[in-house]
């Protein structure tokens, strides 16, 4: 896919503010830190579009990137990240939920772990609230690159076995620094349009 045009056409913290347009949406979540902006700006192949931070916890609306007049891809807060207030948190949360609940247009759930890490306490609640909701959902292991070769088995294994994928699950292990994963993202993403 190639990509012509991106504008971040709606920031929302509630129902009112999403686009109402109709286009297909594709949400991306995570951790704090997991690199979702990075993720957003290797598949836009732009370099400092979605701001990434050195701070987590920085995202608290939800981003409505529209990519080539076609879809958007939805960044929402990162979870997991302690100095965020639990009221804060709680209000995130929700906002969150708003969405999954209602929103008609949502075709896809990206779910980006930590390809270096066990998968959090977090990442496994946000697994099985997706589930919950009957939610097409595949995962993203970001950080692909950092993790010799001779470990990739094992970290397979282990996100596997701590989220409980079945056998036929979306697994993609992605790289902004290789691009490794884009175009299997880009297919996904192409068999809704």
């Amino acid at each position: 896919m190639e990509i012509k045009s991106v504008d971040l056409k709606n920031i929302a913290v509630r129902q009112s503010q999403y686009p109402n347009d109709k286009r297909p949406e594709f949400l991306l979540v995570g951790r704090s830190n997991v690199g979702k902006s990075s993720f957003i700006n290797t598949l836009i192949s732009r370099k400092n579009y979605a701001r990434t931070s050195s701070k987590p916890g920085k995202t608290q609306t939800l981003n409505f990137y529209f990519i080539n007049d076609l879809f958007y891809l939805i960044d929402v807060p990162g979870y997991g990240y302690a100095k965020v207030d639990k009221s804060t948190s709680k209000k995130m949360g929700m906002m969150i939920e708003e969405y999954l609940k209602n929103r008609e247009e949502l075709k896809h759930v990206f779910l980006l772990v930590d390809y270096r890490h066990k998968p959090t306490e977090d990442d496994v609640l946000m697994y099985n609230f997706l589930k919950y909701y009957n939610l097409n959902i595949t995962i993203i292991a970001t950080k692909y690159d950092k993790v010799t070769k001779n470990n990739r088995i094992k970290q397979d294994k282990l996100i596997r076995d701590t989220l409980k994928l079945e056998e036929n699950s979306d697994f993609i292990p992605f790289s902004t620094i290789t691009k490794k994963g884009k175009e299997e993202v880009f297919a996904i993403i192409e068999n809704y349009l």
